[in-house]
């Protein structure tokens, strides 16, 4: 029986405002669940790319929230890259729009909707899992929290398919915005650091490694690293399900692609180094190198 979609209940015309990949791809697999797509999307960066790699031209894209202006409802991400989310908030507050904004991650709940001193909260807030919504609802006590089935990340652990038992290794890459003391970006120092111990978790020093960049890492960033570590490639697959099907192991940081491959049965890893502050993600499947 397939999953029902949460949006088949809000408010027409549906309105649509994502700017990172998180949220856009739970937003993009209920919009396919729902039995009437959206009556706007405005998308830019990484969604935008999601979007039309989806939906290819049955979904009209802008990139102006005013145009949401006189919808029913209005759908949005929460993501850090970009105002667009956060002006499309404003809009439906302006214009008395019902709003519901999507949270992706476990981290950084309040500050996913403050923009200076401009704090601009939605009607409702949509988790996709447990954790997520026990954080939501201690943060925002007073707004209305749904848990939806995470549909993303199920159809990507199917589409998984079973575990190799002569995969590879998949790294998800993603900006640490932190040296943590030291010169080099955080996400280098978790590769090193991975590299260096990856056998504690049973991982022979011949496994290929790949490496899956964060949709916000420009072209040609890991290019220095893989010169200096033949046999490591990036991986270019179309979508977590394509990174993971080729996977045994699979390392990162606190992306949440590592709770998609935990769903897929694959042995997830840890790879923050010990000066670094803990992973945020609260799920017990991850086997922390910095604990070893």
């Amino acid at each position: 029986m397939a999953e029902r979609s949460p949006i088949d209940v809000l408010p027409r015309p549906l309105g649509v405002a994502v700017h990172d990949a998180g949220a856009a791809n739970m937003i993009a697999a209920w919009l396919e669940a729902a039995a009437i797509p959206p009556d706007r999307v405005v998308a830019a960066g990484p969604a935008l790319a999601i979007f039309e790699a989806r939906f290819g031209t049955q979904v009209a894209a802008s990139d102006d929230p005013e145009t949401l202006a006189k919808m029913g409802s209005v759908l949005s991400g929460t993501g850090w890259a970009s105002d667009l989310e956060h002006c499309a908030r404003l809009v439906a507050d302006e214009c008395g729009i019902h709003s519901v904004a999507v949270i992706d991650h476990w981290v950084n709940y309040a500050m996913r909707f403050e923009r200076g001193d401009i704090v601009q909260l939605p009607d409702t807030i949509w988790v996709g899992d447990p954790a997520a919504e026990k954080i939501a609802r201690t943060t925002f006590p007073d707004l209305r929290i749904e848990r939806h089935a995470n549909l993303y990340f199920l159809e990507q652990a199917r589409a998984a398919g079973p575990v190799p038992s002569d995969g590879d290794v998949l790294f998800l890459l993603e900006p640490a915005h932190h040296g943590w003391g030291r010169a080099e970006a955080g996400e280098f120092q978790a590769l090193d650091f991975f590299m260096a111990r990856r056998e504690l978790a049973g991982i022979e020093a011949g496994a290929s490694v790949r490496l899956r960049p964060h949709p916000s890492d420009p072209p040609g960033k890991y290019d220095t690293w893989l010169a200096r570590h033949p046999g490591a490639t990036l991986d270019a697959s179309r979508d977590m399900a394509g990174a993971l099907r080729t996977a045994r192991w699979v390392a990162g940081m606190n992306s949440a692609g590592l709770v998609v491959a935990i769903e897929a049965g694959r042995t997830v890893i840890g790879a923050l180094p010990p000066h670094a502050p803990p992973c945020v993600l609260p799920h017990s499947g991850i086997l922390h190198l910095s604990r070893l």
